[in-house]
């Protein structure tokens, strides 16, 4: 499970890419209760950001995420995944010793944290956090907050070996049912299963509709009715790509699409009564 002990390898931080940040944060407000709270020009997480480009989003007033305004030529909006490191330097070399690219180059994140952005070799989008004021994401694995993350990728087995050399992380398989492959349970070097965060699974280029074939990494967002979560969703320009349905040994979940096409996974853990 992920929790707010973060230790290399470990995911702590995400944020969201949106062409309208407060948009998107009502957007989200409405589905998961998220409140918004815009950073001003000079606590912007980059050099030069304008005011209201950048925003943190909290839940129970513990910090849950971000969102920034989407910049990057031709890019989609989506959800980026930060992983705990202690030297941002190192990982970026890791990357590319292991055939990974360095999107965005190590730097200070206006003094929260220093961060950078990479491209696996298949190119899966994934990022870096070492902290600084902020340790990173305040709560986890709750209604309202993350609770897993998962890579969309196209040969499981060359990003696995990718990132174990960046991460170290163990991998744990299990067979889908149906015939539909394995699927990869992820756990930090060095920790005990219970520390899992994450999976990745095989899928063939053509079902990686969102992003013409290219690996993705997405968040799972706990809730506590994923029905009521999903028609919220919908009632606010999203849309669903799949389910809600009941998976045994998770529970019951489903894949969704923000009001600006960012992907993102509902669930209602299997036993969780909050």
């Amino acid at each position: 499970m992920i929790t707010t002990e973060f230790v290399p390898g470990s995911p702590c931080w995400i944020d969201l890419g949106a062409p309208d940040p407060t948009a998107a944060a009502a957007f989200y407000g409405s589905v998961l209760g998220w409140k918004y709270h815009p950073i001003a020009a000079e606590e912007g997480a980059e050099a030069g950001e304008e005011e209201g480009a950048y925003g943190l989003l909290s839940s129970e007033g513990e910090a849950v995420g971000a969102i920034g305004r989407l910049t990057e030529e031709g890019a989609r909006s989506a959800w980026m995944i930060y992983f705990r490191t202690d030297d941002v330097e190192a990982t970026a070399r890791a990357v590319e010793e292991a055939g990974g690219t360095v999107r965005v180059p190590p730097m200070d994140a206006g003094g929260w944290a220093w961060m950078a952005q990479f491209s696996d070799p298949l190119g899966g989008q994934f990022a870096v956090w070492k902290p600084g004021k902020s340790p990173g994401l305040e709560a986890v694995d709750r209604p309202g907050s993350l609770n897993w993350v998962e890579l969309y990728t196209t040969d499981a087995a060359d990003a696995r070996e990718f990132y174990r050399r960046v991460f170290g992380w163990r991998y744990d398989d299990t067979e889908l049912p149906g015939g539909g492959g394995s699927y990869s349970m992820i756990t930090p070097a060095g920790q005990p299963m219970e520390r899992m965060h994450g999976g990745l699974m095989e899928l063939p280029a053509e079902a990686l509709v969102l992003t013409g074939g290219r690996p993705y990494w997405h968040p799972i967002f706990a809730v506590a009715d994923c029905d009521a979560a999903v028609a919220a969703s919908t009632a606010g320009g999203g849309s669903v790509q799949m389910g809600p349905d009941d998976t045994p040994g998770v529970g019951r979940l489903a894949v969704c699409l923000d009001s600006s096409g960012a992907d993102y996974v509902l669930l209602t853990p299997e036993g969780r009564t909050d």
